[in-house]
């Protein structure tokens, strides 16, 4: 089991280090809120992909042959909440960054908005799990072969690298946030605001029928 930990920690940290609207959102949360809130949004993403995981590795085929039929939907939900995140980043006021401000702490219920924002969104995309059971399959742990010990070993590792992954981030780019005046930040939400409403208009344009 602790063999399969550490293949999946791997696989969860390649899984989550490539930067996309997930890792956008995560830096500007960071930036406007503190690590706290950052970290919380990349541990939502990192849960999502541990629950696609489990559902891979032991073989719960109800709960795959539902959200793979509920795909469209689901990328569509994906889509416009990139779109409605993306347009609210680009208009929001930047935080001062004082020395008080950065060593505030985001309230709970703030954390836990967070956190459920980035779980719900990484859902809207099925295509994980069949990413995972490609990989599982690969690695020599095919769904629902009973290998529930190596399952449980591979889903945790899965998670903690993916956790490792966005620890990492959030705590980098919080390191940077003393050093950036309100008129960068504002530049900042502008751009990443922009690029996560094109993933959601790009996940919308994959919809249209050809």
């Amino acid at each position: 089991m602790i063999a399969w930990f550490w293949r999946g920690l791997v696989l969860g940290f390649a899984i989550a280090a490539p930067v996309g609207p997930i890792g956008l959102l995560c830096i500007r949360r960071t930036l406007n809120q503190g690590r706290g809130s950052g970290l919380a949004s990349g541990l939502g993403a990192a849960s999502a992909d541990a629950f696609y995981g489990s559902v891979a590795a032991f073989g719960l085929a109800f709960v795959a042959d539902f959200l793979t039929a509920q795909q469209m939907a689901l990328r569509l939900v994906g889509g416009i909440f990139l779109i409605w995140v993306g347009v609210r980043a680009a208009r929001a006021r930047p935080t001062v960054l004082g020395a008080a401000s950065v060593m505030a702490r985001p309230r709970r219920a703030q954390l836990a908005a967070d956190f459920a924002s980035t779980f719900l969104f990484t859902l809207t995309n099925p295509l994980t799990i069949l990413s995972f059971t490609l990989v599982f399959a690969g690695l020599g742990l095919a769904a629902g072969s009973g290998a529930y010990s190596e399952a449980a070993g591979l889903v945790a590792g899965v998670f903690s690298g993916s956790a490792l992954w966005w620890l990492l981030l959030s705590t980098v780019v919080g390191l940077w946030r003393r050093r950036i005046r309100p008129q960068h930040l504002h530049l900042l939400n502008v751009g990443a605001g922009a690029m996560i409403a094109l993933f959601g208009l790009v996940i919308l344009a994959g919809l249209l029928p050809d």
